[in-house]
């Protein structure tokens, strides 16, 4: 295991354009993976529109992975159907910690760059990556991949293990 980056917050905001995987609707919820580390959100009944804002809470260690989400809707008496699934570079994300520090920004809202949608990342559109009162936080939406439709918006922000001997 590799240096310690500290936390990683993701707060699964909402879905939109989920997929019909029960008779008329979907029971989602959404699987997050980073490395062996697993988190879900609790399933939001009969709705394709789903608001969580849930956050989910990550260990951040070096080499940084790549966060990969899967929903699934609940079923009751047989095999959570799928509904989609996104992987997400946390790359960006860090390099623009790492360039947080050397700016030195640690008031008011700074745009630290922005991360256009590529093979890294399943990206709807471009997504920010600005440091807000110090903490580096990213929202972007996710479009999911193997079904017709569906995206899920998440909010990323990274809480750094502070130096020792510093406060």
């Amino acid at each position: 295991m590799g240096e310690n980056l500290g936390q990683l917050k993701v707060t699964v905001v909402q879905g939109k354009r989920l997929v019909i995987r029960d008779f008329k609707s979907s029971d989602p919820y959404v699987v997050v993976k980073l490395g062996s580390q697993v988190a879900k959100t609790k399933v939001i009944n009969s709705c394709l529109n789903p608001v969580w804002n849930e956050e989910l809470c990550f260990s951040l260690t070096e080499p940084v992975g790549v966060l990969n989400l899967e929903v699934f809707d609940k079923d009751r008496f047989k095999t959570d159907d799928r509904m989609g699934h996104a992987h997400f570079s946390l790359h960006p994300l860090i390099s623009a910690a790492r360039l947080r520090k050397v700016l030195k920004v640690s008031s008011g809202e700074t745009m630290l760059r922005k991360v256009v949608p590529d093979s890294e990342n399943c990206l709807v559109g471009e997504s920010s990556i600005a440091c807000v009162d110090g903490e580096v936080i990213q929202v972007a939406w996710l479009r999911l991949c193997g079904v017709e439709s569906g995206e899920i918006q998440l909010k990323m922000k990274l809480i750094e293990t502070p130096v020792a001997g510093t406060r």
